[in-house]
C-alpha cells in the first residue's frame, strides 16, 4: 500500500466523512483535481499552502485503492505530486489524525506519517 495525504480543514473533512466522499476543497475544484502530497512532500505543503492555519487534519490515503484516477504529475520544483482526478472516497482512508501548530507557528506531524 502506497499512502498520499490531504492536509485539510477539520470541518471540511468532517463534512466528507458524513457524505461518504471528499470532492476536494475550493482549490481542488478550481483545479479539476485533488492536491495529495507524498510523505516527503507533506510538511513542505504544510509550510507553504497552510502556514499559520491551525484546525487541520492529516488524512492518510491508500493510494493503491484510487486506481488509475490517481496520477503523479509534475508540480512544484518539476517533482511529482500524486492528484486524484475524481472524488476521494472514505472508504481509501487509512487515518485522520489532528495537525496542530506547534509553538513556533509551524506544524506539529504525527509520529509514523512522515519520514
Amino acid at each position: 500500500m502506497s499512502l498520499v495525504y490531504k492536509i485539510c480543514p477539520a470541518p471540511l473533512w468532517r463534512a466528507a466523512e458524513a457524505a461518504g466522499r471528499f470532492e476536494g476543497s475550493e482549490v481542488d475544484r478550481a483545479d479539476g483535481f485533488i492536491h495529495f502530497s507524498t510523505a516527503t512532500q507533506m510538511r513542505e505543503t504544510a509550510a507553504r499552502h497552510f502556514a499559520g492555519q491551525d484546525g487541520l487534519l492529516l488524512v492518510a490515503v491508500d493510494g493503491d485503492a484510487l486506481g488509475n484516477a490517481l496520477r503523479y504529475e509534475p508540480s512544484r520544483g518539476g517533482d511529482l505530486f500524486p492528484h486524484l482526478y475524481g472524488p476521494l472516497p472514505v472508504a481509501a482512508v487509512r487515518s485522520v489524525r489532528p495537525l496542530p501548530l506547534g509553538p513556533e507557528g509551524r506544524h506539529l506531524f504525527p509520529d509514523g506519517d512522515a519520514p
